[in-house]
């Protein structure tokens, strides 16, 4: 084959190649430019042939391009030859854009020429952008991801900045994954995410830890008045509901605020003082914001301490029921049994529920002993009535099961593993837990009155329902708090108060039971205004189920049992 025919071959094939290809002679003017380098640049062929290289080469490059190509065309040894090197190029239009350039030297007859194959390398910087956004932000909300956000905050801390982290839950995220399902919760954290860089601006970096648990870092800013600010501001705004797809959803939330350096000075540190300041703005009802205090801390820990003992103890059978029994006042026949926890711990002895309930606040181990309660006391009730019994079991709902939206299939499921008519089960909720979300709870109580188990307000008269939210929960039973009762005899607005609840319940068609009745003498008020049903020390301490089942027997007995006597 003669050289010709190989030159015309080693053109064409330059020209057909998708990669761009460029020959430039020793002052830098360009000799050869195949058709792909022409398309990705935006010229005709002959706009460019002449043309010098730096054509191409944004102006605040083309320096030390110049200088570069210069020095090697006057006989320095080319660093970059046969290197794929990243740099930026500019099209016709101005726009510049990323290339992958690899070049190439030669001299023929004397004189100097350079090559070099391009490729346009935008859709690979792009992949790699998002492939690092993707390690460093949530893929839902587009905020930092934990990760991110915990360097973010590390390295603020690690200068010894003054800031504040606001650490934020959501109050009511999980009903709304229960209830709407997940595809509707994913768009209402994509929502927050939306509300809350609207909310703070450019002053805070912004993250989603996980979950419904958002983070924000008000940087160079350790003023709890500023804090504080902010925090009634972003509760403030919460309360505007989130619309979605039609849907009008309500969603509260909790905050913990943390002050660095006073309040941590690691990251890890700061965001454990913020998380625990939440876990007490979730303590007192939500809806609320807390600041880091130093007792927190032990008593976070204590409490967690107690859950895990707990959690071994309801494993391992040491949790029990005990039942305190309830009369008819005018008769004096026993007609059921409240249910009470008690903990038979190991070292400690019997232990009253004063002393481990409260650690069960915001704890996913209250809806678990909460659902062994309910299905101890069905077996209970199952024991008591036989076929043919119609004592009733009142058992005390934790506030995590209230808000459970299987709460019904639950209960419906104990009842049908023990075989007990739903009327031997009584529901009992308290004033606060009740009307915490009014709507809600009113279909929660109808779904249980729907099944046919009682449905009991507990304490009331403590709380803050007004007499006219009787009238709109479908209740069957008013238990009338113990601190009426005590003084009853001596202090007239103790006995007006219950006087007026046991006559508006018997004109609602409720049950009316007094707690706390301890001497005769209070019985005998009681009796005298009407109230039908008391239980307290008078009639029997709470005991376990073997000595209940013992005390109904005798009870039913032909003799009269003698009356338990009242506390010390």
């Amino acid at each position: 084959m003669d050289l010709p025919n190989t030159a015309k071959m080693a053109h064409d094939f330059a020209a057909a190649m998708s990669h761009a290809l460029i020959v430039v002679d020793g002052s830098g003017a360009m000799r050869f430019a195949n058709p792909a380098f022409c398309e990705m640049f935006g010229y005709q062929q002959n706009e460019v042939l002449g043309q010098p290289i730096t054509l191409i080469i944004p102006e605040r490059m083309r320096g030390a391009h110049t200088a570069g190509m210069a020095n090697v065309a006057a006989g320095a040894k080319p660093g970059l030859a046969g290197k794929a090197v990243e740099v930026c190029a500019i099209r016709r239009d101005g726009s510049e854009f990323p290339i992958e350039i690899t070049l190439a030297t030669w001299n023929d007859a004397g004189a100097f020429w350079a090559g070099a194959t391009i490729r346009d390398i935008s859709e690979r910087r792009e992949r790699d952008a998002r492939l690092m956004r993707l390690a460093s932000h949530d893929t839902l909300t587009g905020l930092q991801n934990r990760h991110e956000f915990m360097t973010v905050l590390g390295d603020k801390l690690s200068v010894g900045s003054p800031c504040t982290l606001l650490l934020l839950d959501l109050d009511g995220f999980k009903e709304v994954n229960d209830t709407h399902g997940h595809m509707v919760g994913d768009s209402l954290l994509q929502a927050v995410g939306v509300r809350l860089p609207y909310l703070l601006g450019d002053k805070a970096a912004i993250g989603r830890l996980g979950g419904d648990e958002f983070a924000m870092l008000l940087k160079d800013s350790g003023d709890p008045m500023a804090a504080q600010k902010q925090a009634a501001c972003i509760l403030d705004a919460f309360r505007k509901p989130f619309s979605l797809g039609g849907l009008e959803l309500e969603l509260g939330a909790s905050i913990g605020i943390a002050i660095a350096p006073l309040h941590g000075g690691e990251a890890e540190e700061l965001l454990a003082s913020a998380d625990f300041a939440l876990y007490r703005a979730k303590a007192a009802g939500g809806r609320a914001y807390r600041f880091f205090e130093a007792s927190m801390r032990n008593e976070s820990q204590a409490k967690r301490d107690m859950r895990d003992r707990l959690r071994r103890a309801l494993h391992c059978g040491e949790l029990e029921l005990y039942y305190q029994p309830q009369v008819e006042l005018a008769s004096q026949h026993v007609v059921g049994f409240e249910a009470l926890i008690r903990w038979n711990h190991p070292e400690r002895g019997l232990l009253l529920p004063g002393v481990f309930l409260p650690s069960l606040e915001q704890s996913a181990l209250a809806s678990e002993i909460g659902w062994w309660t309910i299905d101890e006391a069905c077996r209970m009730a199952a024991e008591l009535n036989g076929k043919h019994g119609t004592y009733r079991i009142a058992v005390n709902l934790f506030a995590q099961q209230f808000r459970a939206p299987h709460l019904c299939d639950r209960v419906a499921e104990a009842l049908e593993r023990h075989h007990v008519r739903p009327e031997c089960l009584e529901l009992e909720v308290t004033e606060e837990v009740a009307l915490n979300d009014e709507d809600a709870s009113l279909q929660t109580l109808m779904a249980i009155r729907d099944i046919g188990v009682g449905v009991a307000f507990d304490d009331f008269g403590t709380g803050f329902a007004s007499l006219s939210s009787l009238q709109r929960y479908p209740l069957t039973t008013l238990k009338i708090d113990r601190g009426f009762i005590r003084d009853i005899r001596t202090c007239p607005s103790d006995a007006a108060i219950t006087r007026a609840l046991v006559a508006m319940s018997r004109e609602m068609g409720l049950r009316t039971v007094a707690e706390g009745i301890e001497t005769t003498e209070q019985e005998a008020v009681l009796r005298e205004i009407g109230c039908q049903e008391g239980q307290g020390y008078l009639y029997g301490r709470p005991m376990p189920a073997r000595d209940a089942l013992e005390f109904v027997l005798e009870a039913e007995a032909p003799t009269p049992r003698s009356r338990a006597a009242p506390a010390k």
